[in-house]
């Protein structure tokens, strides 16, 4: 490894007490640097032009000159053939399984005169260095959060099987006042990534304007530097939290390295304290991350006062947005084609739920949980269902149905008491045809149609007329509603009945014998 140069000013206090004629014993004491080092600086400030002469000569032009300095260009052909080097070797380090060891190794089969692996690594370092600089964020209350699943995981034992069950570990940071959030979960696939944020925003207790989070394939359907494609539960977790989701770019883990160095702390204050520790259920190992968790949010950072806490509370929580009244609930999506009985089927439950009928054929795009089923066509909602465990095979709602199948449908559900009161409601007479004609027949619902169509005649000739049309058949012992339309159409309706006059009565006199003459 190349030997650390020591600073210019104990350079110069070299210089300056050998001016003094201080022996070179005595500059090592007072100077703490070694006899063989003063003697080397010594002997190349000597090489200096001007600087015996006490010509005032600025550190920038004396360093170069005194010791090789790492600012000054590589010179040789070795080194040259090094950086060409680091330059295709730069792209390779990032790739899964690549190393600076192999990266080495290669480079030394094609060059057996090149340098060592630790020269290689020192050097290499310093071109990453020099050639990647890290940008310093500033960054404001309430606009960013940073989420992220650890690279490590943690455990659960089951206690059926005696097998231990990893888990993955979801970690979010507010960049601003630090507070952070942990919460282990099953794996990376969407409900348990939308129950993270669930719990993150609830922990926190508002959200923030923007989440930043990596390419996962729950969150990026396509990940790109300028313009990457989210999926559709992140489009559901900003329309219901009122935020927008950010990704960083593809291999730039710096563009979230505040949650990088939270994954760290995560470790040694969470990890590391639970290592000991067993658990039997999920449940029970997020109970004590979020006692940890808590304990670490509260504990003052190194020479400040104040915790992640103190200051989230002070600065940030004013700036974040309010939570909504209801949490998220996943809900799925998916394009449909409205069938000929304009109904959508669902993929999990292979049940139909209506849309209105002037959208058959249409593609329309669902969204639906286990409590309601929401149908949009050209960003409308056109349908809603309540989902239930009892629902039947085919939902149908009312409204979604053209007249004649809403007739069809109200047919279905006739009884024979509500087909009286309909008929009552006419007239006395007009109930006692609608009776018989419904019992005309060993099944009375063979002429649920006829008496509903008899009924209906009001709308045509007005209650009256057909009041009095039924009363015209009172003595047929089985009216029909040929017969009692007869009536109305031909006017029979409005001509006296034989029995409408009252029989005359004679007049009361003295001549009327009684019964007790006929005994």
């Amino acid at each position: 490894m190349a030997q650390k140069a020591i600073d210019m000013n104990r350079i110069r206090q070299v210089q300056q007490l050998r001016d003094d004629g201080v022996p070179i014993k005595e500059i090592a004491r007072r100077t703490g640097v070694s006899r063989k080092t003063v003697k080397k600086y010594l002997r190349k400030l000597e090489e200096v032009p001007g600087l015996s002469d006490g010509e005032a000569i600025a550190d920038k032009k004396l360093a170069p000159l005194v010791y090789n300095d790492d600012n000054t260009i590589v010179r040789g052909k070795r080194q040259e053939t090094l950086l060409l080097h680091f330059e295709q070797a730069k792209g390779e380090l990032h790739k899964t399984g690549v190393t600076k060891q192999l990266l080495w190794v290669e480079y030394y089969q094609d060059h057996p005169d090149g340098y060592q692996y630790s020269q290689y690594c020192y050097w290499f370092g310093k071109y990453l260095k020099d050639t990647d600089p890290a940008f310093h964020w500033e960054y404001t209350p309430g606009e960013f959060t940073q989420a992220d699943f650890a690279g490590k995981r943690l455990s659960y034992v089951d206690k059926q099987t005696g097998a231990i069950i990893p888990c993955e570990v979801f970690i979010g940071i507010l960049p601003f006042s630090g507070l952070l959030f942990c919460e282990s979960v099953a794996s990376q696939k969407t409900a348990d990534f939308a129950h993270c944020i669930n719990e993150m925003v609830n922990y926190i207790g508002g959200v923030t304007r923007t989440i930043l989070c990596d390419n996962l394939r729950t969150a990026v359907t396509r990940s790109d530097k300028y313009e990457p494609v989210f999926t559709e539960l992140c489009y559901q977790l900003s329309d219901h939290y009122h935020t927008t989701f950010s990704a960083t770019r593809p291999a730039e883990p710096r563009d979230k390295a505040m949650v990088e160095k939270a994954v760290n702390i995560i470790y040694t204050q969470i990890y590391a304290r639970m290592r000991k520790l067993t658990f039997y259920s999920l449940e029970s190992l997020n109970r004590q991350i979020r006692i940890l968790l808590d304990v670490l949010n509260k504990k003052a950072y190194k020479n400040n006062p104040e915790s992640r806490r103190d200051i989230f509370i002070r600065t940030e929580q004013g700036t974040l947005k309010a939570l909504p009244e209801e949490t998220y609930r996943l809900r799925k999506g998916k394009q449909v084609t409205v069938q000929q009985n304009y109904a959508i089927q669902l993929p999990d439950n292979k049940h139909y739920y209506t849309v209105p009928y002037q959208h058959v054929g249409c593609k329309v795009w669902v969204q639906y949980d286990n409590k309601t089923v929401e149908v949009y066509y050209r960003h409308e909602r056109i349908a809603f269902h309540v989902r239930s465990s009892y629902e039947p095979l085919f939902n149908r709602i009312a409204d979604h149905m053209p007249a004649n199948h809403q007739h069809m449908v109200e047919m279905r559900g006739w009884t024979v008491e509500d087909l009286l009161q309909r008929a009552g409601w006419v007239g006395r007479y007009t109930r006692q045809a609608a009776d018989r004609i419904i019992h005309s027949s060993i099944y009375p619902e063979q002429n649920f149609k006829a008496c509903h169509a008899m009924i209906m005649l009001h709308t045509k000739y007005n209650k009256e007329r057909l009041e009095a049309a039924c009363r015209r058949a009172a003595n047929v012992p089985r009216p029909t509603l040929k017969m009692i339309r007869n009536i109305l159409e031909t006017g029979l309706d409005s001509q006296p009945l034989l029995f409408d006059d009252e029989p005359v009565r004679l007049p009361g006199h003295k001549n009327i014998r009684g019964a007790q003459n006929y005994q």
